[in-house]
């Protein structure tokens, strides 16, 4: 079966999404377990107010200008641009969630996003498995596909001298903070800024995609792919945007994912904040990026979407 290429994933005559054998990824597992096992035990035994207050201030950081916002939306898409030092910034508080480095992350996003764009695709790609199967494979294991595409990174990403010590040094990332943690707070602030943090964060992380590609509220399709986007519009708050999966499937480019009335993204408001500023500029939006191949309207019109010009738009309903 013949497959397309997609951006970084380069596809071979032999390259295959749907054959591949799952199996263990041991320093990943045992980083994921840790971080688990200490949340859980130790979590409640060293619970106090400042530390919690902790853990929701990092996590709010870390999740919405480092993982969406930096990671996903500016390092992965690239669905906007600021000056480099920014973008440093925004990758490093992405490294402190604690999933990957920045070239781990990029792979990881784009093997699942060629996968689920060629007509069929393996399990773990498309969350297929049963709830508890799917966590263990998307949090411990990976897939390793008989035939699978090249991966390639642009220069100016692949390069990049402070993203190499990243990639080498993302689990280490997490000591300078919690020698923070521990002077100023005590072992109730590591454990709650750490521990708890990081399990919550990738927890949290499994459980939007696994449900945003089974099921949920879908304003588009894309037809003839193997995998469709959800959005899940209760956990929109509470994800900074990113439960609005369908969305994002039907504009990938996009830096706002927050499209329709109503669907709040904290993400698309911290970009238009650097905009406001004058540090984020080139923001991509649906009206200006190529509209994707199969993507049609499943009810209704589609719902006007802001104009880009020299000023960003204030989102709709917080949208």
């Amino acid at each position: 079966m013949k497959t397309i290429s997609t951006g970084r994933m380069i596809s071979r005559q032999d390259s295959d999404a749907r054959n591949g054998r799952v199996v263990w990824m041991p320093a990943k597992s045992i980083w994921v377990g840790t971080m688990t096992v200490v949340a859980i035990v130790f979590g409640p035994l060293t619970f106090s107010w400042s530390a919690l207050a902790l853990f929701v201030v990092t996590t709010a950081v870390t999740i919405c200008a480092g993982h969406s916002v930096g990671m996903h939306r500016l390092l992965i898409h690239r669905s906007f641009k600021v000056h480099i030092w920014i973008e440093h910034a925004l990758v490093y508080l992405g490294v402190l969630v604690g999933m990957a480095g920045p070239f781990g992350m990029i792979h990881a996003h784009d093997i699942r996003d060629w996968a689920q764009r060629q007509t069929a695709c393996h399990d773990l790609h498309a969350h297929r498995r049963p709830f508890l199967i799917d966590a263990f494979w998307q949090m411990h294991c990976a897939v390793a596909l008989r035939n699978p595409p090249d991966f390639v990174i642009e220069p100016s990403i692949r390069n990049d001298r402070f993203y190499k010590f990243l990639e080498r040094t993302w689990m280490l990332q997490q000591l300078p903070w919690a020698i923070a943690f521990l002077l100023l707070g005590g072992w109730s602030w590591v454990v709650w800024g750490i521990a708890v943090r990081v399990s919550a964060s990738l927890t949290g992380h499994w459980l939007v995609g696994h449900f945003a590609h089974r099921s949920g509220d879908q304003g588009w399709c894309v037809d003839g792919v193997a995998v469709q986007g959800y959005n899940l519009p209760r956990f929109g708050l509470l994800t900074f945007g990113e439960s609005f999966h369908g969305n994002h499937h039907a504009f990938p480019e996009s830096a706002r994912l927050g499209l329709e009335r109503g669907q709040i993204d904290l993400g698309w408001v911290f970009i238009r904040i650097l905009a406001g500023l004058g540090l984020a500029h080139s923001v991509k939006l649906p009206e200006n990026t190529p509209r994707r191949k199969g993507l049609r309207r499943l009810r209704g019109g589609q719902q006007a979407m802001p104009a880009v010009g020299n000023r960003l738009p204030a989102p709709s309903h917080g949208g």
